[in-house]
Order: C-alpha cells, then sequence, then structure tokens
C-alpha cells in the first residue's frame, strides 16, 4: 500500500496536515510520510482514531443523504479535505443527478485529488480557499462561473465536518457566521465537532497527547468545545431529530453500522443537522 502513497518534491518530508492526517486514518492513499508518521503518533496516543475518523464520515452520508431527500440541491462543503469513498457529490447525486456540490479546502492536494475525481461533472467543483476566510468565500461565490455551482440565494446545505476545532473560540463566531447567516430559509447546515459532553469515557492524557500530536505534526490546534457552545453556532436555525448528539447516535438507522455501535460507547465527536426555516 505504501507504493501507492502520493509523493511529490518538497512535501515528502515536509509537515503534516489536518486533511492528510485524516486521509490516511480513512485508508486513503492522498498523504505523505510526514502525515503518516503524524497519525500513527495519533493512533498510538488515541486508537480510536481512526474509528472516530470512519464515524465522522459515516455521519456526514446520513445527513447528505437526508438533505438530498428533502430536496436541497445545492451543498458547500468547508474543510472538505481529501476525496475518499462516500464523498458528498455522490451520495447526493445518487438522489438527485442535477445536486451542486462545491468543496473547499486550504491543502492544494486535497484540491487537485478533488478536481480528478469531479472531472466531467460540470456541477461540482473544488476550490483552494481558506475556510477561516468567509468574506473571501463569499466573494468567490459572486464573482465568475463559481455561481454557477452555488447560487446563495437558493437552499444550500453548509457543511462544517470535524474542522471547527481547528478555530479558536475568540474567532468561531466571526469564522462560521457570514455564510451561515447568509443562507436562505429552506437551507440546512451541518456540524461535527469535538466535544466535551462525551470525553468522560476517555483518559484525559490521552485526550491531551492528542492535542500535542496536532500541536507539534500539523501546527494545529485543537478546541473541543460544550454543547451549549456547540449550539451556539446553529444560531437562526432549527434541530432537525435527535438534535444535538454524538454522530453515532445521528440516525444510525439510514446507513452503515458506525464502528462505536460494537462498541457500546458514544464517539467522541458530536453532531447535528439543522434548518432554517
Amino acid at each position: 500500500m505504501t507504493d501507492q502513497h502520493a509523493s511529490a518534491p518538497g512535501l515528502e518530508g515536509g509537515r503534516a496536515t489536518f486533511s492528510r492526517m485524516y486521509d490516511y486514518l480513512l485508508g486513503g492513499v492522498q498523504n505523505f510520510e510526514a502525515d503518516r508518521e503524524a497519525a500513527r503518533q495519533l493512533l498510538q496516543a488515541f486508537p480510536d482514531a481512526a474509528d472516530t475518523a470512519r464515524s465522522n464520515r459515516l455521519f456526514l452520508s446520513r445527513a447528505v443523504r437526508t438533505l438530498a431527500e428533502d430536496g436541497i440541491c445545492q451543498f458547500l462543503d468547508l474543510g472538505s479535505g481529501i476525496p475518499t469513498q462516500g464523498n458528498v457529490h455522490e451520495i447526493a447525486q445518487a438522489i438527485d443527478p442535477a445536486i451542486r456540490v462545491l468543496y473547499v479546502d486550504i491543502d492544494p492536494v486535497a484540491v487537485v485529488a478533488s478536481n480528478q475525481i469531479l472531472m466531467g461533472n460540470p456541477a461540482c467543483r473544488a476550490i483552494e480557499a481558506d475556510f477561516t476566510h468567509p468574506h473571501l468565500i463569499l466573494d468567490a461565490l459572486t464573482a465568475g462561473d463559481l455561481s454557477n455551482v452555488i447560487d446563495l440565494d437558493r437552499p444550500t446545505a453548509l457543511l462544517y465536518c470535524s474542522v471547527l476545532q481547528l478555530v479558536s473560540d475568540d474567532l468561531i463566531d466571526s469564522v462560521v457566521a457570514p455564510i451561515r447567516d447568509r443562507l436562505v430559509p429552506g437551507s440546512a447546515l451541518v456540524i461535527s465537532h469535538p466535544g466535551t459532553a462525551v470525553t468522560d469515557g476517555y483518559d484525559e492524557s490521552s485526550l491531551s497527547s492528542v492535542a500535542e500530536v496536532y500541536r507539534t505534526k500539523a501546527a494545529a490546534e485543537i478546541v473541543m468545545r460544550s454543547d451549549d457552545q456547540l449550539a451556539a453556532l446553529f444560531k437562526g436555525f432549527t434541530f432537525m431529530e435527535p438534535g444535538l448528539v454524538s454522530i453515532n447516535e445521528w440516525r444510525p438507522e439510514l446507513g452503515e453500522p458506525d464502528p462505536y455501535v460494537s462498541k457500546s460507547m458514544p464517539s467522541p465527536m458530536r453532531g447535528a443537522v439543522a434548518v432554517r426555516y
């Protein structure tokens, strides 16, 4: 499998990134040795890391399927990461081939890989941009041909799946609010995020070690949030049932078995889908 992994001059020995570590945990090949080494250290600190990544992917799949079946025809995936099996456009377009998807990620490897997959699919695109600068993304959506992919005057699903933990508390409002508040009635907001509500079953030193791996290997600070803090991110939206829960408890009957079900324990990730009426 190692021979199939990505390689590029100057990157093989560089710093790991959050998205490529996530790709490795999901069994992907769009990652470099720095990412693999960081992910191995993460697994040593937190053996459930790969199951957590898969659980998050399954939550995303169930959320997208639900919203597509409810008639939402546009999906804006911010911090989309490396494409793997069960991408947003694959799930959504299996329900309605006319659904449009825009992937946004700061990692050029993720964007190149996404656009390779999307060749011949004019309804979908991936662009390189930083989701922590929402006004630049809003500008991009109103300029050029991106408006042919996402029209914010129509109901849109905004996805933040396992990315907002990279944003500090003092910036989180300014990151989420501009695009969230621009969404019209009929739109939806999907968030998954590590939560303090489900950390009681996990060793505190392991959680600290996880944070240290991301800090030292990927220059990423991880912020865990309470349910009250997460609920505040859904301002102006109404939760779909079952509300804000451990992600493996969000409509598990809609998809593949989640690894945390067999463990009879909650995922450390919290998640919800909410609608603007």
